[in-house]
């Protein structure tokens, strides 16, 4: 086996893939001037590419294929953009489908939290209502312990259990308390 043959078979494949970069090149400049059939040459070419890119970022296939959709028809529509001079075509059109795949991430975690923020209404009636509702509570208490009645009676007047009326009871206490700064 002889070392240089191999050498020869690498540069023989590295030449070929520059003329074909070189006709993908070409082919580009044909789609910017609408020639339909070099776009099915590019697509061709392409969409196993793009959509492979597409698919590492977003790992859903239904999504990959939307957008390697939206990519290769975004190639058809800016073809006149490229510049052979700059870079390769298929290096153009990787870096687009890479940009799309980053932006459909983007835009879906903007989606879900805006859809989070969204589902956390506060209603501030609900607010309200309930201010209101623990002041006539805690009045009503007031005006029970005031009249000397037990803990049972309190709870016969005001049509609450006896457990409510002991744990608001205490927790009036206990607020009491850290107001006086009593520990």
């Amino acid at each position: 086996m002889n070392p240089n043959d191999s050498d020869a078979s690498r540069f023989k494949s590295a030449t070929t893939d520059r003329r074909g970069e070189r006709d993908l090149d070409l082919l580009l400049v044909h789609v910017a001037r609408g020639d339909t059939e070099a776009f099915e040459a590019v697509y061709d070419r392409l969409v196993g590419p793009v959509y492979g890119v597409i698919r590492r970022v977003l790992r859903d296939p239904s999504q990959s294929e939307e957008v390697a959709q939206e990519v290769l028809l975004e190639v058809w529509r800016t073809a006149a953009r490229f510049d052979p001079a700059v870079g390769g075509a298929a290096t153009w059109v990787m870096t687009i489908a890479h940009r799309r795949a980053i932006d459909r991430i983007r835009s879906t975690t903007a989606a879900a939290g805006r859809e989070h923020k969204t589902a956390e209404i506060h209603t501030p009636h609900d607010e309200v209502a309930e201010a209101v509702e623990a002041s006539l509570d805690r009045e009503r208490v007031r005006r029970c312990l005031d009249g000397g009645h037990s803990y049972r009676q309190v709870s016969d007047l005001l049509k609450v259990t006896l457990g409510a009326i002991k744990t608001r009871i205490r927790d009036g206490l206990i607020r009491m308390r850290d107001c006086l700064g009593v520990s």
